[in-house]
């Protein structure tokens, strides 16, 4: 059983790993977002109870994610693991992942830091569009539209989130980035942690993931 965990920055590309990983490995993409909003949508009781906080203002506490994960996990298309996006996020998160893990017959590992220089991610993301209909998302540089700010599949405008405005983006990292230090050091700790360097093209990153995993195995 194989649970890979992915840490990094907003932009440094986890999500598209996950789903490129998900597909080469046969094993599922577990992203906490997707969870909140497939337990919300389906009015779960741990869908209902998230959603109190999140219309109080408040964070989620960590028993309500890991519960959520639980769940997730427990599902038949991940007895042979799963690709960890966006969790754990704090220790007691981590804690409580290596107790769900434990209970399974599995460890945790290895955790994956992707790792970007910021101005790279400021690039990265300051580049990005979506459309106003229906969120689809472009790059002015990689992933350009075909005609200037119109979406190529309905024809809508494209848009400058303010979260992706430079400085915006600056912040969130140096945020994000006190925020996982503790997550890295975790792994750092447990001999899990492997660092990946994310400033490459992306089937480069996958390559490199799936080397570090490949030699894991053979361990």
């Amino acid at each position: 059983m194989l649970y890979v965990v992915l840490l990094g920055v907003p932009g440094a590309g986890k999500g598209t790993q996950a789903k490129w990983l998900s597909a080469a490995l046969a094993l599922p993409h577990v992203s906490s977002g997707d969870l909140f909003r497939e337990q919300m949508q389906n009015g779960t009781e741990l869908g209902i109870e998230a959603q109190r906080y999140i219309d109080r203002g408040e964070l989620v506490p960590d028993q309500v994610t890991i519960g959520m994960v639980r769940d997730r996990l427990e599902r038949s298309d991940a007895r042979a693991g799963a690709i960890l996006d966006g969790f754990p996020r704090t220790i007691p998160q981590a804690d409580a992942f290596e107790v769900i893990a434990r209970e399974m017959g599995a460890s945790v590992g290895p955790a994956l830091h992707l790792r970007v220089p910021i101005e790279r991610l400021v690039d990265r993301m300051a580049g990005r569009r979506v459309c106003q209909k229906s969120g689809h998302v472009y790059h002015l540089v990689y992933n350009p539209p075909k005609k200037p700010e119109i979406c190529d599949v309905d024809g809508s405008d494209l848009f400058q989130r303010e979260d992706d405005l430079p400085e915006t983006v600056r912040k969130r990292v140096q945020v994000y980035e006190s925020l996982t230090a503790p997550l890295v050091e975790f792994y750092r700790a447990r001999g899990v942690l492997q660092v990946v360097d994310g400033d490459q093209p992306m089937a480069a990153v996958t390559a490199e993931i799936l080397a570090i995993l490949g030699q894991e195995a053979g361990r």
